[in-house]
């Protein structure tokens, strides 16, 4: 069989059918026992890329690709996408291992109007929680300062908490750079369990001249004690 593909936009954290703005950088994980060929050295044995299904215009990868520190093995492509139009998108990474066995890799994704910032797979981990949660999403506003808002309401809607941050992200917050929370509320006072809404704002301003705002629907958390 041939290589072990993973396919990403942006950063491994990746969801598939996750947001992106129009200049993804897509990332394609390779593992195989034999090494990967990146010589393209036969006809039809390039490292390669093919968005939509557009044979027509396919992505040579090879140069693109870079192997682990001391593991022939593995490694990944970085590889910048431009231009891409508003919309779902799907993208398929072809590789050939040195013994001429091939496989395939595959994502989708949607490209979002760069002129708000989109907002997907908002949750907050774990939920239910006693004692803390983490609260994270994808975007499509890629290695840009943010300053994000969480507030969290009463079922009734009086908010009881704002969670104010400073980020700069890959275009998904995840376990290891997510926003937690201790489960008090504004005075530092630990809330009676029980169900709790909250939403996520962004708000950049590094984009020229312009602040791009973006907020999520109401999401649900559960605190336990």
């Amino acid at each position: 069989q041939g290589p072990k593909v993973e396919v990403f936009m942006n950063t491994e954290d990746f969801v598939f059918g996750g947001v992106t703005g129009a200049n993804p950088t897509l990332l394609a994980r390779l593992e195989d026992d034999y090494g990967i060929n990146v010589v393209g050295n036969s006809i039809g044995h390039d490292l390669e890329g093919v968005l939509d299904g557009n044979t027509q215009s396919t992505y040579l990868l090879n140069d693109f690709y870079e192997s682990e520190l001391d593991d022939y093995t593995r490694g990944i492509v970085r590889y910048p996408l431009s231009n891409l139009a508003e919309g779902r998108h799907n993208i398929r990474v072809k590789a050939w291992d040195v013994a001429n066995n091939s496989s395939e890799g595959y994502t989708e994704f949607v490209v979002a109007a760069s002129e708000e910032v989109a907002l997907e797979h908002v949750l907050n981990y774990p939920n239910p929680f006693t004692d803390y949660t983490c609260f994270q999403f994808d975007h499509n506003l890629a290695n840009q300062e943010m300053e994000v808002m969480v507030q969290v309401y009463t079922i009734s809607g009086r908010l009881v908490k704002t969670i104010q941050a400073n980020i700069l992200s890959d275009g998904a917050l995840r376990r290891d750079d997510c926003i937690e929370w201790d489960g008090r509320d504004d005075y530092g006072d630990r809330l009676a369990r029980g169900v709790y809404l909250y939403k996520v704002k962004v708000r950049a301003g590094n984009t020229g001249n312009v602040v791009l705002n973006g907020e999520s629907e109401f999401e649900k958390l559960v605190i336990l004690k």
